[in-house]
């Protein structure tokens, strides 16, 4: 093995990266879903003989990669070396043992050389369905959320585990697509196990762990360093989520200790009855991503990344749920937890803080059938609210932030399920206003093709509690679900008429900084480009705009719009008179 200086050492994490990237390239390419295809749902890692993350692909989200990575130890405590064999795949999608819900599957294969174990892949998929209720929050148990696998082999020695397909295939609404994505999810493991082979040979490693302690002990150091910037104190935060039945607190507890961080979720909502719950390895996954995240985005993320940060949760509680709790839903809770954080920070850091988001992206299950062939479709969509503005930038509109996935193309929803997109548009005014102005939500109206009944599980939040503004900026909008135009119940599977318009109006994220410091050509951009209306930027933002268009003109044009600087000095001096 080549001496680990600095040069030899770039070259192998570069080659590494590039291995996992490979693994995660040939995941999308051969899935069945577009749960993985189009919205990325997923997570690839490459790990050593001691179930270390060392490096991750180029993307994922946080709830599959951290769980994933914290979650491989159980996978070896199941299947120990000395019982496994070259051609051996492991499955699980046990919410407490990965990535905290039954329809992500973790999927983690052992790499042989010769006859010694010297790595492991891994990866982690969202599941298109998994049997039992269709994905919401409605359940009150794991037992009615769908077929829960235990640590089992999907291959032995190269051939499938026919009894557990067999199983699997028996007990989903989409048998195609769910074992067709387990068998990618086995492909891209494969891929980058050859790939780390070829790489260990080039290199002459006869073992991966040494350069995996090396950059595990590294990236360790880095984030640890980078604590130390962070002012030692204990901060604290709390947010609301819609909840179920009612909403639910979540509250933090932020102690920074030289190079040392403690988050202590202690103070939130008990565990809920309904399927909103999140499981301990989930709650890690995403306030270990917030640390990482705000305090140094740059370090590789793998197992010494993890090390700095501690992270507990009472049992029973809406964070650290215990079985059999339901837990279908649970990014919808999990996903505000960065924000939450980020708001604790906020006071120690604010010049490197996002203000609050929309947070949990918005899931729905569409089920309708198509007209002409009388065949059932089953259809997975995301979509994404606007995030929170930056100290020194506007927020990201539309954007899947912190779950990192993405949106689908109305082309993609069309051709899988008999339903199109009547509108799908940036929502004006969904961005809190502030010297940086939150991302915007998106507007959409959904309608059936053909008759009958259609059903859409409809996962959402933030319909009450409004991502929050910083430093004097403005909330951003709350979200909006409604059925005919009347609102709907969120996160209940709702049965429609083959007339009925669904509407998913998502929330915007908070603004940073006084609006009234906004540029006012800022202000007028914003106006032509419709993402602020003209009444919406004199009342929030001090500016006065005037429409010299004909009324009636469909297409409005820049010139059609004046900024009025002097009636806007006077209204921002009078208003900047009224709250000093």
């Amino acid at each position: 093995m080549p001496a680990l200086n600095p040069i030899a050492l770039e070259v192998l994490w570069n080659r590494l990266l590039s291995v996992a990237n490979e693994q995660q390239t040939t995941l999308i390419r051969t899935a069945f879903s577009t749960i993985v295809r189009e919205s990325l749902d997923l997570a690839c890692g490459v790990f050593d003989t001691r179930g270390q993350m060392i490096g991750q692909s180029l993307t994922g989200t946080p709830g599959h990669i951290n769980p994933m990575a914290t979650g491989a130890v159980h996978f070896l405590e199941a299947y120990p070396p000395e019982v496994l064999e070259p051609g051996d795949v492991l499955v699980t999608n046990d919410p407490w043992q990965t990535a905290g819900q039954v329809n992500d599957f973790t999927v983690m294969t052992p790499v042989f050389r010769d006859s010694t174990i010297v790595a492991y892949f891994a990866n982690c998929c969202h599941s298109p369905d998994i049997g039992g209720r269709i994905l919401s929050a409605q359940a009150r148990e794991v037992f009615e959320e769908g077929l829960r696998v235990p640590i089992t082999r999907l291959f032995h020695r190269g051939e499938p585990n026919e009894e557990l397909f067999k199983i699997l295939r028996a007990n989903v609404r989409t048998p195609a697509e769910t074992v067709g994505d387990l068998y990618a999810q086995t492909s891209s493991n494969a891929v980058g196990a050859r790939s780390l082979l070829q790489m260990m040979d080039e290199f002459g490693l006869e073992t991966l762990d040494p350069l995996a302690d090396e950059i595990i002990h590294r990236s360790e150091q880095a984030l640890r360093n980078a604590l130390e910037d962070i002012p030692n104190g204990r901060y604290e935060h709390e947010v609301w989520s819609d909840g179920f039945e009612e909403p639910l607190k979540l509250k933090v507890a932020v102690t920074v200790e030289a190079r040392d961080i403690h988050i202590d979720f202690a103070g939130s909502s008990p565990q809920s009855q309904r399927g909103i719950n999140v499981v301990l390895n989930y709650t890690k996954g995403y306030a270990s991503f917030a640390v990482k995240a705000v305090i140094s985005p740059e370090v590789p993320h793998n197992e010494g990344s993890f090390r700095p940060v501690h992270i507990t949760a009472p049992k029973g509680s809406i964070l650290n749920c215990q079985e059999p709790a339901a837990v279908a839903s649970r990014h919808l809770v999990g996903h505000f937890l960065p924000g939450l954080i980020f708001g604790a920070l906020a006071p120690a850091i604010p010049d490197r803080i996002l203000a609050g988001g929309a947070d949990p992206a918005w899931m729905s299950i569409w089920r309708a059938t198509w007209p002409k062939t009388q065949k059932p479709a089953n259809f997975t969509l995301f979509q994404l609210g606007g995030m929170g503005a930056r100290p020194t930038k506007d927020g990201l509109s539309t954007t899947g932030f912190p779950s990192g996935v993405g949106g689908v193309p109305a082309e993609i929803l069309e051709t899988q399920a008999p339903i199109f997109q009547r509108r799908r548009e940036l929502r004006t005014d969904s961005g809190g206003a502030g010297k940086f102005r939150g991302g915007l939500g998106q507007a959409t109206d959904f309608a059936h093709v053909g008759e009958g009944s259609w059903s859409v599980s409809a996962m959402v939040d933030r319909t009450q509690f409004a991502a929050h503004g910083l430093l004097g900026a403005q909330p951003g909008a709350l979200g909006e679900l409604e059925l005919d135009g009347e609102t709907a119940a969120p996160k209940t599977v709702l049965w429609m008429d083959e007339k009925a318009v669904v509407s998913m109006n998502l929330p915007g994220g908070g603004g940073y900084g006084d609006p009234l410091e906004r540029e006012p050509e800022l202000v007028l951009r914003d106006v032509i480009h419709g993402y602020v209306s003209i009444g919406a930027a004199r009342e929030s933002y001090g500016v006065v705009i005037t429409y010299q268009g004909s009324p009636s003109q469909i297409v409005r044009l820049p010139h059609h719009y004046r900024l009025d600087r002097p009636a806007t000095a006077q209204l921002r001096q009078a208003r900047r008179h009224r709250h000093p």
